[in-house]
């Protein structure tokens, strides 16, 4: 699907019936699949032939979705995952292991910081967080030897920080590791990544890509760039034999797929955060009407951030959509047709006025959930955030007042009407 624009592969990529077979994508609700002979079954098992036997390592309809969002972003290979925490998780642990070091932005995601900072330091692998904002000369001072992977956000959540992709990957590229970049709130509608030289994207498709707070699930995408071999030293579990494999060696084996192969037939093995193939189904379909949803989340919110730029009870409003927004170049660099539809942005009145207003809202609801159809609010600091400390807090640029807005598709003067009734009791 190559030759087609993004709004035709959502569609059409992944799955091609052929005759007589279903137009939409069947759901294969099945653990296993059957073989004729043992030897069949055996050369699976060995990675030495293509196809299915258990849904916890492939299954056909996630296998699809999987080529299609591949497609999207223009990467060789993908895997689903049961979460965006899984996606980034297993992104990272497929190339790290104890010993190792990883260079992140600061402003990412509270899960993902905790990923780092808690759960993958209890794992032997140590993060060190940079302002993305700083020059290259001081980011490169927080590389050392060991360090294996550079991450960061396309746009950074809730702070909505514009990542400089081109920047970040020269750094990566600089010390000889590859960048991966969570792609979730731009989506490869309004950004792709492997474009500006990042070499894996991961995705929460909870968020845009399912668009209607259905299913859970994430996505890792290789782009095929990254030479593996060229520093198989550093990257030893694709470049040497892998003796749980009867000693294959992936970048030998499986060339540009060796990535997600390794994923696939190691982490999927032993860890098993596979979706259901019905959550698979259900992510396609929202993936098939994203182009639309995604126009009208970007107008939507450009309008709504116009709104609360200009309310008197605002104090700041951080949307790159908006020309004195200090994001507002590399966003028209990166994303010129439009970021997402997430706004953040605080009240003069602090903390207890945040409160006062979220409270008011009629039409948008307060949920732990953000980059759905429908309008909704979350206040950072007590929920996604809830575990910084205050320092920690400033580092991923989330004040104590800050509201995280996710602007959805309904008609734009009936949110206008709620924000502007809510910000009387502000």
């Amino acid at each position: 699907m190559s030759d087609y624009r993004i709004e035709t592969k959502c569609l059409h990529s992944g799955y091609t019936p052929k005759k007589g077979e279903p137009r939409m994508l069947p759901i294969y609700q099945s653990t296993t699949f059957k073989y004729d002979t043992t030897e069949e079954m055996g050369r699976l098992f060995d990675l030495k032939d293509n196809g299915y036997f258990y849904t916890r390592l492939q299954n056909p309809t996630n296998d699809c979705v999987a080529a299609k969002i591949a497609d999207l972003e223009g990467g060789v290979a993908a895997l689903l995952t049961s979460s965006g925490q899984a996606a980034n998780f297993y992104a990272i642990f497929n190339i790290c292991e104890a010993g190792d070091h990883v260079v992140a932005s600061s402003t990412i995601y509270g899960g993902t910081f905790n990923l780092l900072s808690v759960t993958l330091k209890k794992l032997g692998i140590e993060s060190t967080f940079v302002d993305p904002d700083a020059s290259e000369e001081e980011i490169s001072k927080a590389f050392r030897p060991n360090t294996k992977v550079m991450f960061g956000e396309t746009i950074a959540n809730p702070a909505l920080v514009v990542l400089d992709i081109e920047k970040f990957a020269r750094i990566a590229h600089a010390h000889q590791v590859p960048l991966i970049v969570d792609n979730t709130f731009a989506t490869p509608v309004n950004c792709r990544p492997f474009e500006w030289g990042a070499d894996i994207v991961t995705h929460s498709t909870t968020k845009y890509m399912d668009g209607h707070s259905t299913q859970v699930g994430g996505a890792i995408i290789d782009s095929g760039h990254f030479d593996w071999s060229a520093y198989g030293h550093k990257y030893h579990g694709l470049t040497e034999p892998d003796e749980s494999y009867h000693g294959i060696v992936y970048t030998e084996a499986f060339g540009e797929a060796a990535y997600i192969t390794k994923a696939t037939s190691q982490l999927m093995r032993d860890l098993g955060s596979i979706p259901s193939p019905l959550n698979a189904f259900i992510l396609n379909l929202g993936l098939e009407s994203l182009p639309l949803r995604m126009e009208r989340h970007c107008y939507n919110a450009q309008k709504v951030a116009e709104y609360l730029h200009a309310h008197e009870k605002v104090g700041t409003v951080n949307y790159a959509g908006l020309p004195d927004d200090k994001y507002h170049d590399l966003a028209m660099k990166y994303m010129p047709k439009g970021t997402c539809g997430v706004i953040s942005f605080d009240l003069k009145g602090g903390r207890e006025a945040a409160v006062r207003f979220m409270d008011s809202l009629k039409l948008a609801t307060i949920c732990t959930h953000v980059a759905d159809a429908k309008t909704c609010v979350l206040h950072p600091a007590s929920h996604t955030h809830r575990q910084m400390n205050d320092e920690q807090l400033a580092a991923a640029g989330v004040s104590p007042g800050m509201i995280r807005l996710s602007v959805g598709i309904e008609n734009i003067d009936d949110i206008l009407e709620d924000l502007e009734q809510a910000l009387k009791n502000a």
